[in-house]
């Protein structure tokens, strides 16, 4: 017998990162050597999977080839290979993790239930019929219960359940789905379930049945699910939806919508094929949709709005309840207004008391507090409104490699923090608004928590210059840290950059609320011209007073007030309704901002949109941030093309005179012009501003992209017609696709300066 294939064996070992713990990847290694006849091992480190494979040289080579193709859930990052000298034996095994050396290896977010679990799940015949926990390699969770790295289950908070002999025998079979799947579980040896009533008491039968029953008499039922509690009651029940409202003190902020399956997902709104694409996606995010006439559900999920924000069960507990109650339920985040989401079962039992009828539990510890993620779709691009539950940890890749560890420090609103390793930025789940000293406490631990997952201690902070805000001070008081300030709206035009992969120099175009400028003033209407290291403003909103302060931002009335003042030198039309609807305080509120008293100069696109909004009619005052400008978007005609000029100056950094546009306004709504016209014309106004503003930037720097950033930007009317215009001029244009566009991106902006900078020396 020649001995020619005898010397051709190899071995190699190999090194894989990326997203390869906890999805599968072991065991696809196991299947693609066995598949080959290739002896060796497979097992995970602390820096993601390590294998050593023997054999023929083409089928070595072969299945160092198809790890290029791995598991769906699974993302490999790299493959670092070396021959090694040939050991013989036989077989391929799967072995225990290493857990020496620098952690490097990557966590899976959360995924929803794969079919296959979802078939097993409803099949009478299966062990696992009607278990609220099934799970395997493909789905389940991962980030909200892992405790250390590597991820192995005694690393989770599914440690405290033993496996069973049959679940353990799938765990340790490298040919099953659920070999080292580490939340895997059955009936007999998972978490235990359970309904309790607002006492704690426990309610007898069958919890998913007991709920129903509770759901169906109008009650809120609090559920535990993978990142903290929700508050669900009938969709379609009015007294239902309205008493959780007054109880969870949330005026009219929408609530999100879950619904069986997608043709029930059809029957209440229009679902193009992308947003169909989230909706089914593993994340299952929430999508705002378009609602239809007749989607039968109450008036007060989402009062006065044309969308809704529809989601699928992510978890086999919701598809049980929705199976079980039958139609579209409420499921909201398990809070009060604006505290964070409830998590702790004991804190839950105390806040939610005055809430909830009763409490669908169960017994499975949550280690991370993990709210939905939330995402639209305009003019086929995905728009991130909130990034966290699917989406959280896994790492975007940052354009410039940062040369030590960075910690992002994020917002005071809508917070995220980022912490970079390397090329990759690890922006964190939804933290919230930081003024609440509970979100405050959930910001300081989940640094900590993430810090240790990625093993590395940031000595660089970068953070908003505004000293006030909480995440602000945090940085400060950090000791030994190197602190790298970014101002607001460079960080967002940054976060832009970031989220497409690039460095610019770009126009960035920066609408928002406020931020801090380098003139000590509230920014929020800005053009930049901006690199990943540094801006020159170019061009900005006229500012104008913001009387109150941070109070104008809650009653849009007064920056009616400012910017009519403005626009006609004092003497506003007295016959404005807006004038007359408030009476002395309008007199009071401009005496005040006259005097200089908390009345700071804005350039802001956010507090523009409430004063038109307060002008029209359409909101005065506001129970949540942006709902001013939301309700106007939703004022406006889709179909009105007309629009207004707003004058440029020509100054070298050039002032957009919103006066202009504020008096066309005035005196076509004077006239008798119908809201929705107004409205729309508005938003046209803004575009055509927006166009004009770039052309002449483009002609004095050079430059063809734009970068649209800030939260004004999720508005999808306004965006919309940006991006028809831009391209339309021959501009490319820049959009978030990873990241919100809201102050939620806001920390992966700072990271990609503080890199860029580091970088730079």
């Amino acid at each position: 017998m020649s001995a020619e294939p005898e010397r051709q064996r190899v071995r190699s070992r190999a090194y894989i990162s990326g997203l390869v713990q906890g999805v599968g990847f072991r065991p696809f290694v196991w299947r693609e050597a066995t598949s080959r006849g290739l002896t060796g091992w497979v097992g995970n480190d602390a820096a993601g999977v390590v294998l050593e494979v023997e054999g023929p040289v083409d089928a070595v080579y072969s299945l160092l080839e198809s790890l290029s193709r791995p598991p769906p859930l699974a993302r490999v990052d790299e493959v670092r290979s070396h021959p090694v000298p040939p050991v013989g034996g036989a077989g391929f095994q799967v072995r225990t993790s290493n857990t020496e050396g620098a952690r490097s290896a990557l966590i899976s977010p959360d995924t929803a239930t794969c079919a296959e679990c979802s078939r097993e799940m409803r099949d009478e015949a299966d062990r696992r019929f009607r278990h609220p926990f099934v799970n395997c390699t493909s789905c389940g969770p991962r980030y909200t219960i892992v405790v250390s790295v590597p991820y192995d289950r005694s690393r989770t908070t599914m440690a405290a359940f033993p496996l069973c002999a049959a679940c353990q025998a799938e765990y340790d079979d490298p040919a099953n789905r659920r070999f080292h799947a580490e939340p895997v579980c059955c009936p007999d040896c998972g978490p235990r379930l359970r309904l309790v009533d607002r006492s704690g008491q426990a309610v007898d039968g069958d919890p998913i049945q007991s709920a129903t029953g509770v759901l169906n008499r109008g009650g809120v039922v609090a559920v535990k699910g993978l990142g903290g509690y929700h508050l669900a009651v009938d969709a379609s029940n009015e007294d239902a939806v309205g008493a959780l409202r007054r109880r969870k003190h949330r005026e009219d902020r929408p609530f999100a919508v879950m619904v069986a399956d997608v043709d029930a997902a059809r029957d209440l709104c229009r679902i193009g094929s992308d947003e169909l694409g989230l909706l089914v996606s593993p994340a299952r995010p929430i999508v705002l949709l378009q609602r239809l006439p007749a989607a039968q559900v109450a008036p007060s999920v989402a009062p006065g709005s044309p969308r809704l924000g529809l989601m699928l069960p992510y978890t086999p507990l919701h598809s049980l309840l929705l199976d079980a109650f039958g139609g579209p339920l409420v499921l909201t985040s398990g809070n009060i207004s604006d505290e964070p989401i409830a998590f702790d079962d004991g804190d839950a039992s105390t806040r939610l008391a005055g809430i909830a009828d009763a409490f669908l539990l169960h017994d499975r510890a949550i280690r991370t507090r993990v709210d939905d993620s939330v995402s639209a779709v305009v003019h086929g691009r995905v728009v991130p409104i909130r990034r966290s539950r699917g989406y959280v940890p896994a790492p975007l890749a940052l354009p410039v490699e940062a040369p030590e560890p960075v910690l992002a420090c994020g917002s005071s609103l809508k917070n995220t923090f980022c912490v970079t390793r390397g090329s990759q930025a690890f922006v964190s789940h939804h933290v919230g608004d930081l003024d609440d000293y509970s979100t405050l406490r959930s910001f300081i631990d989940g640094i900590a928590h993430l810090t240790n997952l990625l093993d590395v201690e940031p000595r660089v902070l970068a953070h908003d210059l505004h000293p006030d805000y909480p995440s602000t001070r945090y940085a400060m008081d950090r000791p030994d840290a190197r602190l790298v300030p970014v101002q607001h709206h460079h960080a967002h035009i940054a976060s832009c950059l970031a989220d497409n992969g690039e460095h610019g120099p770009v126009i960035g175009v920066a609408f928002d609320g406020v931020g801090l400028g380098t003139d000590g003033t509230a920014w929020g209407g800005e053009f930049l011209v901006a690199d990943l290291t540094g801006f020159t403003r170019a061009a900005h909103l006229a500012p104008v007073a913001m009387p109150g302060g941070d109070a104008a931002a809650r009653q849009p009335w007064r920056m009616a007030a400012a910017h009519l003042h403005t626009a006609y030198d004092g003497q506003p039309p007295a016959d404005l309704d807006v004038v007359r609807r408030q009476g002395r305080r309008w007199g009071q509120v401009l005496a005040a901002a006259q005097a200089g008293v908390n009345a700071p100069l804005t350039s802001s696109a956010g507090r523009l949109f409430d004063a038109v909004s307060a002008l029209l009619g359409v909101r005065d005052e506001v129970t949540y941030e942006g709902q001013a400008a939301i309700d106007l978007e939703h004022a406006a005609d889709p179909d009105e093309t007309g629009s207004y000029l707003l004058p440029v100056s020509d100054d070298p950094v050039a002032t957009v005179q919103v006066a202009h546009l504020v008096r066309s306004v005035t005196e076509d709504l004077l006239r008798g012009t119908a809201v929705p016209v107004l409205a729309a014309r508005f938003h046209n106004a803004l575009a055509d501003m927006v166009l004009d503003v770039c052309s002449r930037l483009r002609d004095r720097h050079g430059l063809g992209t734009v970068a649209l950033s800030g939260g004004v930007f999720q508005n999808a009317l306004l965006l919309g017609r940006c991006l028809d215009l831009l391209e339309a001029g021959g501009f490319r244009v820049l959009t978030h696709r990873q990241v919100p566009p809201n102050d939620g991106g806001l920390s992966l902006g700072q990271a990609a300066v503080a890199a860029a900078l580091l970088r730079a020396g």
